[in-house]
């Protein structure tokens, strides 16, 4: 199953990922070192993120699912330093 997802982290920041293998325990590759300058180190010890699957198919191209993700993420505005981590496609304010 070909999915993508949403991340959401306890500041309420999200990332909005794709997954074309199906797996159960990815959870994408946003910037670390972006994540950990918005926790305090103490926050980071004890760390909470949900996933959520946005769309699925089991028939989608990998081009198709990597359009789909793109919409969700200008949707959602993830790509919105003030919204979410996501840095791709280039968030333009207006």
């Amino acid at each position: 199953m070909k999915v993508v997802y949403k991340i959401t982290y306890p500041n309420g920041k999200i990332y909005v990922g794709q997954d074309i293998t199906g797996s159960a325990g990815y959870f994408g590759s946003p910037s670390s070192k972006l994540i950990a300058s918005d926790f305090t180190s103490e926050e980071l010890r004890d760390f909470t993120i949900r996933r959520e699957i946005l769309w699925e198919s089991e028939t989608a191209t990998n081009a198709e699912v990597t359009e789909r993700e793109a919409e969700f993420i200008r949707s959602l505005r993830s790509n919105d330093p003030t919204v979410g981590y996501n840095r791709r496609p280039r968030y333009q304010d207006g």
